[in-house]
Order: C-alpha cells, then structure tokens, then sequence
C-alpha cells in the first residue's frame, strides 16, 4: 500500500482542490508547500516495472540499424529510441556509477574497489527509503550477493551497487534468478549480461542475441502490462564523441517514436527515478533533465 499512496500524490491534490473550488495553480502551490510530488514525476507515465538493461562499449551507428542487431532494432521500431544519447566518460566503471548514482564518486578507472565505501544517494536507496523494491540481475555473478571483483566472464565493474552502503548486497542476484513470472519482480531492476553478452568481448550480434533470449519474453509482457524495458550502454568506442544508442520499450511508451533532444546518463536516472514516483533525485540528477516526446497518453 505504501508503493500506490507514494505514486500518485498530486493527482489526488488535484481532486481535493478542485472540490474546495480551488484553481489548479492553487493546487501546484499546496502540492510544492507539502513536499511531496515534484512536477517532472506527475508527468512522466508510471509503469509497474521498469527493467534496465546496459550493454557495453558501442557507438550509436554500430548498433541502431545494424544488420548485426536486428532484435535490438525491432525495440526501436515498436517503441522510442534516443537518437542523441550520450555517456558521460570514459572509461566503463565512472559511468555505470553515474548512471546509477549521479556521480561517480571519486572512481575514475575501473579498477575495484573496496565494496560498500560510499554511502551517497543512489537509486536503489531512494528506492529503499520511499519503500518500493529493487533489484539487479547479474549475469556470472557466483552467487547473490557476492562482492568478488571478477569471475570467468564477471566483471563488478559493470555492476555499481556494490559500491554502496545503503544498498544490500543481497539484492544483487544472479541472471538465473531473474523471474519468469515478471509480476514479481522488483519495481525497478538492472541486468548486467557478462563481459561476452554485453558485447565487451564478443560481436554486437552475440549480444543482440543474448537480449533476445534472455529479455524478449519480459518486453513481449511490458508492452500489455505497463512495464517498461530500457536497453542503453556505458559509453561508446571513443571514435563517436560517446554517442550511445538508448532504446525504451513497452506500454507507456509511443511505438515508433524517436527523440533527437540529447541526453546522458544524468538524465536516463532523473526519468527512471521520475517513472518510478519517486521525489528525490541522486547526485546530478537534481538539475537533468526528463526524457519526453515518446511517452503514450
């Protein structure tokens, strides 16, 4: 109960105004006087489930109408693409904590760190603290809530919650745990493929591939259960000035819409945290921007 009284406060100001014959900019004042719904989340759709998946090391062009991606590009045929989506920095490690966080707290490379050393605000703790779940999905993690730096095709370097405090490591599952009953997953989650699958290692056709087995069935589900499927990367081959290609999919969003407005992964945080009712915003994400034109009315 407490995850549906958090998400749609303002319309319920709304109402109550407008009972009290009050006008709706009267409304917008008591709505800012309380606290508790900014403008940006009363506008953004609010899906049930929102599922973020990040690949790696790939410009924009070698990815959105590649041959090589063809389920990829089928999620940007049915729902929205970013046509100027950008990573922060280079290398992987800053931007998956900026993503995250909005900040790369004091990380620069991607070497490993020593697990739990930041307590900052990230999503998973706003997400936390407003009483509503998250997950991540890690592919080749050992097991749930392992803080190992690397295994086989693992890299914690991609995986940035481990690098908090206020996030349980028990959250951190690995890619056998992601459910097949897609109504029990968390209100927010994130998939890390392996080093192979995000197309660190191996060709933009493997990792296609991967999507397409192991995310098809959950976007096949968003598209008629109000979920919503993103699908981005890190950073691009440092050839395209960090141009990355960001794919949204599922019912809240307009098929076949595009937006060629830029964004970074300052502003990807700012609209998952604004998708998911939450009021508070993480590092930079304060002062982003939200993601609109490819929103369904």
């Amino acid at each position: 109960m407490l995850g549906i009284s958090l998400s749609r406060p303002r319309r319920s100001v709304t109402a109550l105004a407008s009972a009290f014959g009050l006008s709706l900019a009267a409304a917008g004042i008591w709505t800012g006087l309380g606290g508790t719904q900014d403008a940006h989340a009363a506008a953004l759709p609010q899906p049930d489930h929102i599922v973020v998946a990040v690949f790696e090391n790939h410009a924009y062009s070698q990815v959105i109408g590649s041959s090589s991606a063809p389920y990829i590009n089928s999620l940007r045929t049915g729902g929205a693409s970013l046509s100027q989506s950008y990573g922060i920095t280079h290398p992987s490690q800053p931007n998956y904590l900026q993503l995250f966080s909005g900040g790369n707290q004091g990380v620069t490379s991607d070497s490993c760190y020593t697990p739990g050393f930041s307590s900052a605000a990230n999503l998973a703790s706003e997400l936390i603290a407003a009483g509503k779940s998250w997950g991540s999905y890690n592919e080749g993690l050992p097991s749930q809530g392992s803080t190992t730096c690397s295994s086989g095709r693992y890299a914690r370097k991609h995986n940035p919650w481990f690098a908090f405090s206020n996030v349980p490591t028990s959250t951190a599952k690995t890619m056998s745990q992601f459910p097949t009953d897609f109504t029990t997953l968390p209100k927010v989650s994130f998939v890390v493929p392996d080093l192979c699958n995000d197309m660190h290692d191996c060709s933009v056709g493997t990792g296609d591939t991967w999507v397409q087995n192991n995310l098809k069935a959950y976007a096949d589900w968003a598209k008629t259960h109000n979920s919503l499927l993103i699908v981005t990367f890190d950073e691009d081959n440092r050839l395209a000035g960090n141009r990355i290609p960001t794919v949204l999919y599922g019912q809240p969003v307009t098929p076949g819409s595009t937006t060629s407005t830029t964004y970074n992964h300052y502003d990807v945080l700012r609209t998952v945290e604004g998708l998911a009712g939450l009021t508070a915003h993480a590092g930079n994400a304060a002062t982003a921007k939200d993601i609109t034109g490819i929103w369904a009315s």
